[in-house]
């Protein structure tokens, strides 16, 4: 196992602190309808983020990493916001077992960068590299191999943890394992985590085959996962806006490991250049855009050599892109439904959002496999649906009927996309919270630790 680079691991080691360096901001969820006005520090070392646990006026902490979730997760409106995307080194790694130790504010980016020409791949990630890794072990990420790989919590070996009053634990399955499952998927609510062990997987090159075909109805989408669940990486772009027959309608990819490579790719990524205007997005547009897309596959399926990069992280050529809801920004609805009751629930939802006209472009779905390692994980074996709601009038009332078709089919909603659900759906959906709450009193009997959304969810 590769050892990590200690720093003092008490309060009293940091007697002479220096400065946090604090500075009035406003922080957005990716969402953009979601913000908050705060103080911030942007440590380097692990002294100055020691001195940030001391922010003036007695004000709530939170930690924040690359911005990438959507909503409320990672704001603290009124409080502080450690930001953590300094903290950005990678501090040993085993070539022969794959183990990696690096700060929280690594990217998924970073990690292509520096291991994919050397044959290693991160064994899960998001939809996005720029997210942290700090970030993915708050809400445990997944990605398109979820039915096979897990969550990211699944990978991590051991985390170091800066508890409010500044101590540093190392925790894990044999070393505080309850608040290690309460770190896991916390929201960054237990502490904040310094440094992350966990495995990367090999691979044979820097690419992956990839089948996409054209599918005619979600009969015929889930006909397909069933028929795709030994593939490495599946995932389903549907039309949100096709209903009657064409109902749940989309492209269905799957990808393997390519044993052969590719030239490096030129990245090059598009900058969406302003907020879009309101009249951009409307049902004529987006319907346009999802037929064509739609239509883009072969009914009898294409296969193409494509770069890890471009496969994993599609949004990510267009820096910004979500100008393109304007300045009111959108939501962003993520459930996860167990299989059995989640097919007729699926169903209504994409009724539901169809009938309301106010989907953008492609909602994704995917197979989820086991459940989440952490207290607050959000995966269930089932089918995840993930798609954007624009933040007009009548985008509550959708979310709150999307949330109530959820519930009744025993499912829930992710937390790091959500900026809507509510406490009483919130506390319904996550049987394991009232644990959590009693080892953040534990650990942070004071409350210094807060959110947006914790406050929200009655977690704080």
């Amino acid at each position: 196992m590769p050892d990590t680079i200690t720093d003092p691991r008490t309060a009293q080691a940091a007697a002479a602190r220096p400065a946090a360096g604090w500075k009035e901001t406003a922080l957005q969820g990716w969402g953009r309808s979601s913000s908050a006005p705060c103080l911030a520090a942007r440590p380097e070392r692990m002294r100055e983020l020691l001195a940030a646990l001391q922010p003036p006026e007695g004000r709530t902490l939170l930690p924040h990493g690359g911005g990438r979730s959507y909503g409320d997760q990672a704001l603290n409106s009124g409080g502080a916001a450690i930001l953590t995307t300094r903290l950005d080194r990678i501090l040993a790694f085993d070539e022969g077992s794959g183990l990696v130790v690096a700060e929280p504010g690594v990217t998924f980016a970073d990690l292509l960068e520096v291991f994919l020409p050397r044959g290693w791949l991160a064994p899960t990630s998001p939809g996005t590299a720029f997210a942290t890794l700090g970030g993915a072990v708050a809400n445990d990420v997944h990605g398109k191999n979820h039915h096979r790989a897990g969550s990211f919590g699944d990978h991590v070996l051991w985390l170091d943890l800066l508890l409010p009053d500044g101590r540093l634990l190392r925790i894990s399955d044999e070393e505080e394992a309850a608040l290690f499952r309460a770190t896991i998927g916390g929201m960054g609510l237990t502490g904040i985590v310094t440094a992350i062990c966990f495995r990367m997987q090999r691979v044979p090159s820097n690419a992956l085959r990839v089948h996409s075909r054209r599918v005619p109805d979600l009969e015929a989408f889930l006909a397909g996962f069933a028929e795709a669940a030994e593939a490495t990486w599946s995932v389903g772009w549907i039309d949100a806006l096709a209903g009657g027959r064409a109902l749940g309608r989309g492209v269905l990819e799957t990808a393997e490991p390519s044993e052969s490579g590719l030239p490096p790719p030129k990245l090059k990524s598009r900058t969406f250049p302003m907020d879009a205007p309101p009249w951009l997005l409307n049902r004529l547009t987006v319907r346009g855009f999802n037929a064509l897309y739609w239509r883009r596959a072969p009914v009898a399926g294409r296969e193409q050599t494509t770069h890890y990069g471009k496969f994993l992280y599609p949004l990510d050529a267009i820096l910004h892109w979500n100008r393109m809801y304007g300045r009111r920004g959108f939501h962003q609805f993520q459930c996860v439904l167990p299989f059995g009751p989640g097919e007729a629930a699926l169903r209504q939802l994409l009724e539901t959002i169809s009938a309301a006209g106010e989907a953008s472009f492609l909602a994704v779905l995917k197979v989820m496999g086991r459940p989440g390692r952490g207290l607050l994980s959000f995966a269930l074996p089932g089918y995840s649906l993930a798609l954007d709601i624009p933040a007009r009038p009548g985008a509550a009332e959708l979310l709150a009927a999307l949330e109530r078709i959820t519930r009744d089919a025993g499912g829930r909603i992710y937390l790091a996309k959500d900026s809507m659900l509510s406490a009483e759906g919130f506390w319904s959906m996550y049987p394991e919270a009232r644990r959590f709450m009693e080892i953040r009193a534990e650990i942070d009997p004071e409350g210094r630790l807060s959110s947006d959304m914790a406050r929200r969810l009655h977690l704080a």
